[in-house]
């Protein structure tokens, strides 16, 4: 995807929101979100984030701001967004989703001779309810962060943190779509079987996890699909990507440590797992492409997760930071404490060869269809995507700014996730917060 007028950071739009400093969704970005306003029973629609507001797809398609050939023309993309579907309007197609791009930035620029048209299609954020902004056909989440698996490695292979495979192919397993829920979410704490205390007591535990936990990933959204038995090759993956949320993976970390050998997460990972309501296109991100560059001492990826165009820009320039906020802090009217800073740039692996691994047996990927990066850590100790990470396994406790402590999370905190890219000469843009809240175990 070429550089074009929708990335001129010059660009402005006539809404005064979109140009505050340090928005997430000035005109450059326009992220897509499913909505309804708040109390309402209207049905649920699809709108891009502009400012401190939503454009209303629903209404802007009918408002007439398009007219003549150009709505013509327009309409078949127009459709399913109207109709409240961002999976149908996804499986169209870079093409679609580059028209609708340009429309809309064209509209909601400053001097657009669409403003009067598209202005009453404008909803408050504040007055909105957010939904999933897709639906979710299948969920699979890799390990593509090299340093979170390095660390974790080490918590129970010091001696050889990485597994041979892991430079070598990128490692995923299936998770549960149908728990994955979108921010603001409310966390039930999970209860499972956990290790036997002392060890050789034979039987396990059974209760509510002891040993919360959160990952700070990104997840990526497959827009346009492949048929069964024909591979996506790394030279058309990007092509099949439409976006990226922020995906908190949720984790129990007693129950994983008891039940992932040998066939991986199940219980511990299937409770909840949550995501930021606004999809950034891949057409947003195009700026913050990055080389992606292993040293010239490392191992070199196989022919199919190699391409020239995934060296030369594979990478993502993200900013990535991870916010806890404890009951006390609510009480209190403090405010989130910052946990750490990633970006995701640092990962392994690329989402391109994330999605042509994915089908190279023959997959077939679906709109809608979610790839988990796997918690993306910075090289740095202090830069743990996780606090199994930051706390040594639970055995060097976090101290917050305020007093108090944490190994892992406790009922009432709330977990908020951030993603911003910024750079010189290009407009900085956000995802807006995905956040979580524990809630206390149910009675059993």
């Amino acid at each position: 995807m070429p550089l074009d007028a929708t990335h001129d950071p010059q660009r402005r739009s006539w809404l005064a929101s979109a140009e505050t400093e340090g928005t997430d969704f000035p005109v450059q970005n326009l992220p897509y979100g499913r909505f309804r306003r708040t109390g309402s029973d209207e049905p649920w629609r699809i709108g891009v984030a502009i400012g401190d507001q939503i454009l209303d797809l629903r209404l802007a398609s009918a408002s007439g701001a398009w007219q003549g050939v150009e709505a013509e023309r327009l309409a078949p993309d127009l459709q399913p967004l109207a109709g409240g579907d961002l999976n149908a309007f996804m499986a169209r197609g870079p093409a679609a989703w580059q028209a609708v791009r340009e429309a809309l930035s064209e509209g909601l620029t400053a001097g657009s001779a669409r403003q009067a048209a598209l202005q009453p299609c404008l909803v408050a954020q504040a007055d909105a309810e957010m939904g999933l902004p897709f639906s979710v056909g299948d969920y699979t989440d890799f390990y593509a962060g090299i340093h979170h698996a390095r660390t974790v490695g080490a918590l129970f292979r010091p001696d050889a943190p990485l597994l041979p495979n892991y430079r070598w192919v990128p490692i995923g397993y299936h998770g549960r779509a149908s728990s994955i829920g979108v921010s603001p979410q409310a966390v039930r704490r999970p209860w499972g079987q956990q290790a036997p205390v002392p060890a050789e007591a034979g039987t396990p535990r059974f209760g509510p996890t002891q040993r919360l936990d959160y990952e700070l990933e990104l997840g990526a959204v497959i827009g346009l699909p492949n048929p069964l038995g024909e591979p996506v090759s790394i030279e058309q993956a990007q092509a099949h990507l439409f976006g990226l949320v922020l995906l908190n993976d949720w984790s129990a970390r007693d129950v994983q440590g008891w039940e992932y050998q040998p066939l991986g997460p199940f219980l511990s990972k299937n409770f909840a797992s949550t995501v930021s309501p606004w999809v950034v296109t891949m057409a947003a991100l195009e700026p913050f492409r990055r080389p992606f560059e292993r040293a010239v001492d490392d191992v070199q990826p196989l022919p199919y997760l190699d391409g020239v165009e995934n060296r030369a820009r594979g990478a993502l320039d993200i900013q990535l930071e991870v916010r806890l906020q404890t009951a006390s802090m609510r009480e209190r009217g403090l405010p989130a404490q910052r946990l750490m800073q990633s970006n995701a740039q640092d990962a392994y692996w690329t989402l391109a060869q994330l999605v042509a691994h994915h089908t190279v047996g023959g997959c077939n990927l679906a709109p809608g269809d979610l790839l988990g990066t796997g918690t993306l850590s910075g090289p740095r100790p202090e830069q743990g995507g996780s606090l199994l990470e930051l706390t040594a396994g639970g055995k060097q406790r976090l101290t917050l700014a305020h007093g108090e402590t944490r190994a892992f999370l406790e009922d009432g905190d709330t977990v908020e996730l951030r993603g911003r890219c910024e750079q010189p000469g290009a407009r900085s843009l956000g995802f807006g917060p995905c956040r979580g809240t524990v809630l206390p175990a149910r009675e059993r």
